[in-house]
C-alpha cells in the first residue's frame, strides 16, 4: 500500500524575510505544535471514512453524512448504526450472538474531535449502543455507563427496548450449548466489531466502535471496544486508530492509544499498526490462536492497517470511491 511521507513544517529560517517579533513568535508556536505531533492537512485527501471489515453500507452511510456537511462525529454514529440494525450480521447490535446464558450484551464507545468520550458496556435490549454512548458523552458528567444503569439511561433518553436475540442467533446458541466448548475462531468469532474513523471537510476527526462481543463469552465479559485507548482512540492533532479481534489482547497493550502515539512520534499509520501488532505477538507466544487487526488514519488522510493473520480487511471511502481492501498480516507461516 502506498504511503505518503508526512509533510514537514517550514523551518524558521524560511521566514528570515519576515520582520517583527510577532511574526517570529507566531511561527515558533507553529513549530512547537509540529514537534508535538500536529500533522498538516493535505486538502484533496479529505473527507474520508475507514472502517474494520467489509461494511460497505455502513461506510457509505457515513460518507453520505459527510457529503451533506455533517461532522465526523455524526458520520461515525450513523455509519455504525447501520451495522447495529443489521440482524444478519450476528456480531453487532440486533442479532448479535449472545453470551453463554443466551443474553445479547453490547459494548460501544464514541470519541469526538475535542477528545471527549462516551461508552456503554454490557448494555442489553437497546440495539443502537453507539448512539447511547454519544448520549453518555453529551448528556452526563460520566464517560462510561454499564449494565442496567446504561439501559435505564437509554430508556430515559427515548431509546426503545427490544429483544435483540434473533431466531438465527438463538439457534446458533442452542447448537453451541450441546458441547459448550469455548475456543475463539480466527476471523469468524473474532469478526465481532465495527470500528470506524472519519475526517470531515474541516479536517476534524472522530471515531466509533460497537460490538456484541465474543460469542458465548462469560456473562459480564467486556472487551476492548468500549475502552478508551484500547478499542478506539482519537487525537485531533495527530490521527485516530481502532481495533478488532480478541479484545483481551488489545486491552493488554492499549493498542489504539499506542498507534496514535507512534504516529505522533512520526511513524506513518501503516508503520504504527505494524508495530502495535508486533507488541502483541512479542508478548503472547500463543498468537497463532487468535486474531487482532488495527486500522489507523493520520491528519493527512493517510491510512494504515495490519493484522496478525490473513483474513482481516478494511472498508474505505476516499475521493468518493469505495474499496474493501485485504490487510497485510504478520503470520505468513
Amino acid at each position: 500500500m502506498k504511503r505518503r511521507k508526512f509533510i514537514q513544517r517550514t523551518s524558521l529560517s524560511s521566514l528570515a524575510v519576515v520582520t517583527g517579533a510577532s511574526a517570529l513568535a507566531c511561527k515558533e508556536n507553529e513549530t512547537n505544535k509540529a514537534s508535538e505531533g500536529t500533522i498538516p492537512i493535505t486538502p484533496h485527501s479529505i473527507p474520508l471514512v475507514v472502517a474494520t471489515w467489509n461494511v460497505k453500507d455502513a461506510t457509505q452511510k457515513a460518507w453520505e453524512v459527510l457529503q451533506k456537511e455533517g461532522t465526523a462525529l455524526d458520520a461515525v454514529e450513523q455509519g455504525c448504526g447501520i451495522e447495529e440494525a443489521n440482524a444478519e450480521g450476528q456480531s453487532v447490535g440486533l442479532g448479535g450472538l449472545p453470551d453463554r446464558d443466551g443474553n445479547v450484551t453490547l459494548d460501544a464507545c464514541i470519541m469526538n474531535k475535542e477528545g471527549h468520550y462516551g461508552a456503554v458496556v454490557y448494555l442489553q435490549h437497546i440495539k443502537h449502543a453507539i448512539s447511547v454512548a454519544r448520549k453518555v458523552m453529551e448528556e452526563t458528567p460520566h464517560v462510561i455507563l454499564a449494565g442496567k444503569g446504561a439501559e435505564q439511561f437509554a430508556v430515559s433518553q427515548g431509546f426503545q427496548k427490544e429483544n435483540l436475540l434473533t431466531e438465527a442467533s438463538k439457534k446458533a446458541w442452542e447448537a453451541w450449548k450441546i458441547k459448550s466448548e469455548y475456543q475463539p475462531i480466527i476471523n469468524i468469532e473474532n469478526h465481532d466489531t465495527i470500528g470506524m474513523l472519519a475526517i470531515d471537510k474541516n479536517g476534524d476527526l472522530s471515531g466509533g466502535c460497537t460490538t456484541s462481543g465474543l460469542a458465548y463469552k462469560m456473562a459480564g465479559r467486556v472487551g476492548d471496544s468500549p475502552i478508551i485507548g484500547s478499542g478506539l482512540f482519537i487525537d485531533n492533532e495527530v490521527g485516530g486508530a481502532t481495533a478488532t479481534g480478541l479484545g483481551e489482547e488489545v486491552l493488554k497493550t492499549v493498542g489504539s492509544f499506542l498507534i496514535v502515539e507512534l504516529m505522533r512520534q512520526g511513524k506513518s499509520p501503516q508503520e504504527a499498526c505494524e508495530e502495535a501488532i508486533g507488541r502483541i505477538v512479542k508478548k503472547n507466544p500463543h498468537f497463532k490462536e487468535f486474531q487482532v487487526g488495527y486500522v489507523a488514519v493520520n491528519k493527512n488522510g493517510d491510512i494504515g492497517f495490519y493484522s496478525i493473520h490473513e483474513g482481516f480487511s478494511v472498508s474505505k471511502i476516499q475521493d468518493g470511491t469505495f474499496e474493501n481492501i485485504p490487510s497485510d498480516y504478520f503470520n505468513k507461516s
